[in-house]
């Protein structure tokens, strides 16, 4: 599976930038056209995982019902308080899906904490919180390479 995913504290506009991104109001399978020149089916998840309650466990399920090529879901950096183990950071999410073959294609980070997490296609965009989000959403387009 091919992951795409928007890593932010809370207020950093990721439910905005995914909505821009896809059009998805909460969970959907949209098709993206990558820059390469075919579309990709694509399962568009709103809300981080972590607020949404969703352990790595469902969330795998999940995509895999949806039956798509790839994902393009949102992180919080760090881990809920209440539930460590159930709802860890994003560091712990990226490691859990990579271990299950996933690749991880684009990393946006939206504000400063990125949960530690490391990826070859990964971009800062430090003032989302406050950049207007058509602009925020176009710049993370480009960054993974869709149109």
């Amino acid at each position: 599976m091919d992951a795409y995913l928007l890593i932010g504290n809370a207020n950093t506009r990721k439910t905005s930038v995914i909505r821009s991104l896809t059009g998805c109001f909460n969970r959907s399978v949209r098709d993206i056209q990558l820059q390469s020149g075919k579309p990709v089916r694509f399962y568009a998840r709103v809300g981080a995982l972590q607020n949404t309650r969703t352990t790595l466990d469902d969330f795998v399920q999940e995509v895999n019902r949806s039956r798509c090529q790839a994902v393009l879901f949102a992180l919080l950096p760090n881990a809920v308080h209440t539930d460590l183990m159930g709802y860890p950071d994003a560091q712990t999410y990226v490691a859990g899906l990579r271990e299950r073959g996933w690749r991880i294609k684009g990393v946006a980070v939206l504000g400063q904490d990125g949960g530690g997490v490391r990826a070859t296609n990964l971009r800062q965009y430090i003032q989302a919180g406050t950049a207007p989000v058509n602009v925020t959403a176009r710049e993370v387009r480009a960054q993974f390479g869709w149109l």
